[in-house]
């Protein structure tokens, strides 16, 4: 009873034990919501890690939905932050370097326990309305100021289309880099945000190199009649709402078949998880196994890879199941997921090398620009909408200039196939 007449105490209008009691269990829902997902986040989880009761985290948060709803709010409130400031340099190159490297002294903060991890926003879209049209309404803006990097809204529609592409490849591979820099010790940090801009600054194909990839038609051969469309029925809905957003029945509606027809495919949601990851693996290995053996130097090989990917996310033969859906799975399985991404990410690094070796690629880190990469490919999911506003090809190949060519020659529009 202690702690709930302390919390009565304090001044709901602001004081600083009342912000800071807050704040702490933002860090600790945040936490939780990245390990478990929002859905999966409890009181009594969040509680534990903050050191309080469960209803004295009630008085700051009357409803679960209430605490997540405000852990993206910040996640938010932050990166807005981090754009202002950075929209404050005079050339975009300069921008993006500079959001670049707030996210990185970020990170480094986290690593040092100075600040704790925000709330990922994989799992917005699970969100219930109200709440979610305002939070889809915060993120659409944070979008919108990403795009500005590059300079107010061009009249120009491929120039617009080219900074979309740009802003969602960036913020994607911001993202994503808790997924790989813990692997790097502190003092390594200021050369992974300098290998990052060079990548961005510069791609990763050599100068004068062309946009003619080779596209591979990945088909699976269906164990049993429908399995395939059940399987990309439910990595969409998976992808769009996380794990444990995607309930077996609306996988099931999506399909239009009952509750009883999805366990005649998997025995429980975790072997359906499972299920799709291998196939989107199978997939990615398919693809860079049959463009490791095609003809032509390593640029072409590479390119053909990545453009027959970002294929399948744009299409309705895909998508491929986003690494973000694995908040909530039991840790022994997540884990094996992990592994299995990794050693995805080390085959583009082997090829990365092999082509700078031979001359076709840009001499880059080759394990960093490999996890770039990996959150591109994952990130084409969410820009099916975008893609869908112009010819395949010119969307392939607009998405992939991002790292192919860099983020600041507006020649990369030009890329596009014809």
């Amino acid at each position: 009873m202690g702690q709930i007449q302390d919390a009565e105490q304090d001044d709901v209008g602001g004081t600083k034990r009342f912000r800071a009691k807050r704040n702490a269990i933002l860090a600790a829902a945040s936490e939780a919501m990245n390990e478990q997902s929002a859905k999966g986040m409890t009181f009594a989880d969040v509680a534990r890690r903050v050191g309080l009761n469960t209803t004295s985290v009630t008085y700051y948060f009357k409803r679960k939905e209430d605490l997540a709803q405000a852990c993206f709010e910040h996640t938010l409130e932050i990166l807005g932050d981090m754009l202002d400031e950075a929209l404050l340099e005079p050339t975009p190159d300069a921008r993006v370097a500079k959001y670049l490297s707030l996210n990185i002294a970020r990170y480094a903060r986290i690593r040092e326990h100075d600040e704790r991890a925000l709330a990922s926003l994989s799992d917005l879209r699970a969100m219930e309305e109200p709440m979610l049209g305002r939070l889809m309404a915060g993120w659409r803006d944070i979008f919108r100021r990403t795009r500005t990097l590059w300079g107010e809204e061009p009249a120009n529609r491929r120039l617009k289309d080219l900074y979309g592409a740009r802003a969602h490849v960036l913020l994607e591979n911001t993202f994503w880099i808790p997924a790989w820099i813990a692997r790097y010790d502190l003092d390594q940090y200021d050369r992974v945000e300098a290998r990052l801009m060079d990548m961005f600054r510069h791609g990763i194909a050599m100068p004068g190199a062309e946009w003619r990839p080779e596209m591979f038609d990945i088909e699976h051969e269906e164990a049993e009649p429908g399995r395939e469309a059940f399987l990309r029925a439910a990595t969409r809905l998976i992808n769009q709402l996380g794990y444990r957003g995607a309930s077996v029945q609306k996988i099931a509606s999506e399909l239009n078949v009952t509750k009883g027809s999805f366990y005649h495919h998997l025995d429980a949601k975790d072997d359906l998880v499972i299920e799709c990851y291998k196939r989107s693996f199978d997939t990615i290995t398919e693809t860079i196994r049959i463009g490791s053996a095609a003809d032509g130097d390593w640029w072409h090989r590479l390119s053909s890879i990545i453009a027959s990917l970002l294929d399948v996310q744009f299409t309705e033969r895909g998508p491929l199941l986003r690494t973000t859906a694995l908040n909530g799975l039991p840790r022994p399985v997540r884990t094996a997921m992990i592994d299995r991404s990794n050693r995805i990410a080390r085959r583009y690094a082997g090829m990365l090398s092999d082509g700078a070796a031979e001359g076709s690629i840009r001499a880059v880190d080759p394990m960093i620009v490999a996890q770039s990469l990996m959150a591109l490919q994952n990130a084409a999911f969410d820009m099916r909408k975008w893609a869908s506003t112009m010819s395949r090809d010119r969307a392939v190949a607009m998405y992939a200039s991002t790292l192919a060519f860099g983020m600041f020659d507006d020649r990369a529009a030009a890329h596009d196939a014809n």
